[in-house]
């Protein structure tokens, strides 16, 4: 009888479900993207994407083993007001677990936890420093087949550098104990034994060591500075150089290629008003006098600058004279010399004629007789 009735009840379930579920709208759009993260074994944080669903609180149900009942979850996590993931205590098992939009099932799955483990950062770090090495020592997680990175850097590097042991007992060599040192530690699993799923751990706090001892910070070299202020100073030098050869330049090239006038300027109305003919434009600005050539048969006057006249011995009362002119003609002598050949000299034209003692001299402005 007992058989019976759980046999009806169990029917009487599974059509209320079924009516219930013919009731809600149908999903639309691409399945759920979840992000699972199981924090040392210790918390496993499932989280789906809300905006697949838009002001709806999904539901999550969940248990751990096969033959449980499913259990709702009791830490959610929300966005926006709405329900985005769920939180739950964790350890190194099958999560079965169903998203649920009211009654009805958008996601039903079953993993292990493990294949999304992140463990936790390396604490309680100890240096044991050796000559040019340092052993990186901490305590080991309780579960196996984790790989422990150590980074180190100096002031001088611009890059961290690894090493890796299967143990938190990492020796580094090859160090500089006058050097600071940043150092730092993390866990990642092997992929052979976890997939290729899960998260390296975060990274511990950064250690500076030096000479074997803690330091507070390390001062790095920063060579910006000093390139900006060796840049600056060969631009300087380059300018002043250029410059200099400029100046250099322009020296030498007046010394070897004089600036020549323009003659525009030197020769007023040249260009103006005889479009540049020399020849008209120095006949209209200047007198020049053309000197006739001496014909055939005339003879050249001889200038002498003084010529001293002594009279006969009839006057020899007279004083003697003395002219001093630039040009004058002694025709005394030459009429009594009787050289038919040659011509006397005409008188230059503008002076004033002088006799004296039968000689005819033409006194200029320039001229002057000495008694």
């Amino acid at each position: 009888m007992r058989r019976v009735f759980l046999a009806w009840a169990g029917s009487a379930v599974f059509l209320l479900g079924h009516w219930v579920a013919s009731g809600e709208p149908e999903p639309t759009g691409e399945p759920l993207q979840l992000h699972i993260i199981n924090f040392n074994f210790e918390t496993v944080q499932v989280t789906w994407n809300a905006s697949e669903h838009p002001g709806t609180n999904l539901t999550f149900f969940y248990k751990l083993r096969s033959n449980e009942m499913y259990r709702q979850c009791s830490n959610y996590i929300f966005q926006q007001g709405y329900t985005s993931g769920c939180l739950l205590l964790g350890n190194d098992e099958v999560l079965h677990f169903s998203i649920r939009n009211g009654t009805y099932s958008l996601l039903t799955n079953s993993l292990w936890t493990s294949t999304y483990l992140k463990p936790r950062s390396p604490r309680d770090l100890s240096f044991q420093w050796h000559q040019e090495a340092v052993t990186v020592v901490c305590p080991d997680l309780l579960y196996k087949d984790l790989l422990y990175e150590i980074q180190y850097k100096s002031t001088f590097d611009t890059e961290w550098q690894s090493k890796e042991a299967m143990t938190c007992n990492v020796t580094i060599d090859n160090l500089d104990a006058e050097k600071c040192y940043f150092i730092r530690a993390r866990i990642k699993t092997l992929e052979s034994s976890y997939g290729s799923d899960t998260y390296p751990s975060d990274w511990s706090a950064v250690v500076h060591q030096q000479r074997g001892q803690l330091r507070d910070s390390c001062q790095e070299n920063k060579l910006f500075p000093s390139f900006v202020l060796i840049a600056g100073l060969v631009t300087l030098l380059m300018v002043s150089l250029l410059l200099l050869s400029i100046w250099k330049l322009q020296r030498i090239k007046k010394v070897v290629m004089p600036s020549v006038p323009d003659p525009k300027f030197t020769f007023s109305g040249l260009f103006e008003s005889h479009q540049g003919n020399f020849q008209e434009w120095i006949r209209d600005t200047q007198n020049v006098a053309h000197l006739n050539k001496v014909e055939d048969g005339e003879q050249e006057c001889i200038l002498e600058e003084a010529v001293v006249v002594q009279p006969a011995k009839t006057e020899a009362a007279m004083p003697k004279t003395t002219v001093i002119n630039p040009v004058f003609s002694p025709m005394g002598e030459e009429e009594a010399a009787g050289d038919v050949g040659q011509l006397p000299c005409q008188h230059p034209q503008g002076g004033e004629v002088v006799s004296l003692g039968g000689f005819t001299f033409v006194m200029s402005d320039n001229a002057y007789m000495m008694f």
